[in-house]
């Protein structure tokens, strides 16, 4: 069987869970993923996230601070992880790290005034955001606040940075269509309603720009 190796060394979670399941999505076909991580909190997380997806997990301690997880990825696996399935054990990393903060986004200025300054505000907003310690379990993008998510967009890159890490890009679906921007939107998801307001509602904190 064809084996691949994802190194979640140094990486806080739910950044090693993310990573795993993100490869488990690309596979075409069965392998191996052997996981490296420095920590019991991501050997649990990681394990959770092969149990959600029916993998077999063989969990190696080669020493207190390396734990190498092998996920025996067959095709239901893949079909799972495809499906959206395994998203419980990065919520429970969240859960576990405490971060449970998530920011809206309403506009792609920040502030009122004089726009050019407001798109200004809101590129460092953003920068100042993707270099947190703790970054936030999600950001939600409505109204007017869509066109951030959007090709070209000057905070685009840092978007793409925290969602590598772990953060839940949720962008409005019908904001996204009443703009004429649906096709431009290549990161995160497109959501409905619900989907915002269950984001918003199990947040233990909003933060609006």
């Amino acid at each position: 069987m064809a084996k691949i190796i994802v190194d979640g060394m140094g990486k806080q979670c739910p950044i090693p869970v993310v990573m795993t399941k993100k490869q488990i999505e690309k596979l075409d076909g069965p392998t191996d993923v052997e996981v490296h991580v420095d920590n019991e909190t991501a050997v649990q997380n990681v394990t959770r996230l092969a149990n959600s997806l029916n993998a077999p997990v063989d969990v190696e301690t080669i020493s207190d601070s390396e734990f190498h997880l092998t996920l025996h990825v067959g095709q239901e696996s893949i079909d799972a992880a495809g499906a959206g399935k395994g998203q419980d054990a990065v919520e429970a990393c969240d859960v576990v790290s405490g971060r449970n903060v998530v920011y809206a986004f309403t506009s792609k200025y920040m502030g009122q005034g004089d726009d050019k300054l407001g798109e200004k505000l809101m590129k460092g907003f953003v920068y100042a955001v993707s270099q947190l310690d703790t970054l936030p379990k999600a950001l939600v993008f409505y109204n007017g606040g869509a066109y951030l998510t959007t090709d070209g967009s000057e905070v685009l890159e840092d978007l793409k940075k925290m969602e590598a890490e772990g953060v839940q890009i949720i962008t409005c679906g019908t904001c996204a269509d009443f703009y004429g921007i649906k096709d431009q939107i290549h990161i995160g998801i497109i959501g409905n309603m619900y989907d915002i307001v269950t984001t918003l509602n199990d947040a233990g904190h909003v933060v609006r720009p």
